[in-house]
C-alpha cells in the first residue's frame, strides 16, 4: 500500500464491493481529498496522530462528547433495520453508534474512500462484530436505491467542495428508504457574538476551505440539495449555533 492509500486493483467493480473487516483493495483518494486533507485523513501517520480522543475534543473546543451524544439520540434509544454512516469519524462515535444498534437486533455498514480510515475504524470495533466495512466514495455509492433505514454523515460535508457535497447528500438520501432519515452533524453559523466566528473561523477556513459555503448561512437550504432541503425534522444546535445536528425525512 502506497502512502496515501491508494493501491492498484485489477477490477474497479471489486474496489466498490462490500466486505468483512478491512478492504482487499483501495478505491483511489479523490484529488481535492488529497491536496486539502492529506494531513489529516489520508495519510497512515496522520490517522494514528489525529486519533486521540483529547485531540478530537480540543478541535471542536470541547464538544466532541455533546455532538456524539447528540447524534446517538437523535437516532432513538431502539436503531433497528439497516443502518449506513457515510465516511468514517474519529473518536468512539462508531463503537457506540454500533453498540446501540447491535442491541437493537440492527446493522450498521460504514464506508469512506480512504481505506486506512476503515483499517482505523476496524481496530475500534470490538472483535467480533457484524460491521461491514466499504471501501466507496460518499458522492458515487455502489449500493442499491432504498436500501437502508437511516444514514449519518460526521462532519463530512464541510470536508467537500460544493459539487461533491451535492452528490454525497443525493447518494445518501437514494439508498435510504422512504420514511427513513438521513442525520447530519456540521459546522452551523455561530451567533454574533460568538468570539470564534472571528477568531477560529479564519484559520479554520485556511485548513478547511469549503467549509465556509456552510457556516456562512443561517438556514441549511443553500447547501442542501433543493429537491431535499424542506425535510428538515429537527435541528439542534451546539455551542452557541457553532454547530449543529439536523435530521431531516426522506
Amino acid at each position: 500500500m502506497s502512502e496515501n492509500s491508494e493501491t492498484s486493483c485489477s477490477s474497479p467493480k471489486a474496489c466498490a464491493c462490500a466486505c468483512e473487516g478491512a478492504v482487499p483493495c483501495a478505491v483511489k483518494v479523490p484529488d481535492y481529498l488529497e491536496k486539502t486533507y492529506w494531513w489529516a485523513y489520508v495519510r497512515p501517520w496522520a490517522i494514528r496522530i489525529f486519533e486521540r480522543g483529547w485531540l478530537i475534543n480540543l478541535i471542536l473546543w470541547g464538544n466532541y462528547k455533546s455532538l456524539r451524544d447528540a447524534a446517538l439520540a437523535a437516532f432513538g434509544d431502539h436503531i433497528p433495520g439497516r443502518t449506513i454512516q457515510i465516511s468514517c469519524a474519529y473518536g468512539s462515535l462508531t463503537p457506540q453508534l454500533n453498540a446501540k444498534i447491535e442491541a437493537s437486533g440492527g446493522s450498521l455498514d460504514v464506508i469512506d474512500v480512504v481505506k486506512a480510515q476503515l483499517e482505523n475504524l476496524s481496530r475500534k470495533l470490538p472483535q467480533p462484530n457484524g460491521v461491514r466495512l466499504m471501501n466507496m466514495d460518499s458522492s458515487a455509492l455502489s449500493l442499491p436505491d432504498a436500501s437502508y433505514d437511516r444514514a449519518m454523515l460526521f462532519f463530512l460535508p464541510h470536508e467537500q467542495p460544493r459539487d461533491v457535497r451535492e452528490r454525497s447528500f443525493d447518494e445518501a438520501f437514494r439508498v435510504v428508504k422512504p420514511g427513513g432519515t438521513v442525520l447530519i452533524v456540521e459546522f452551523a453559523k455561530p451567533k454574533w457574538w460568538h468570539p470564534l466566528r472571528y477568531l477560529w473561523f479564519p484559520f479554520l477556513a485556511y485548513l478547511e476551505p469549503f467549509a465556509p459555503d456552510i457556516w456562512k448561512h443561517d438556514e441549511v437550504t443553500p447547501w442542501l440539495p433543493k429537491r431535499f432541503a424542506d425535510r428538515l425534522v429537527s435541528r439542534k444546535f451546539v455551542f452557541g449555533s457553532m454547530y449543529q445536528v439536523l435530521l431531516l425525512k426522506v
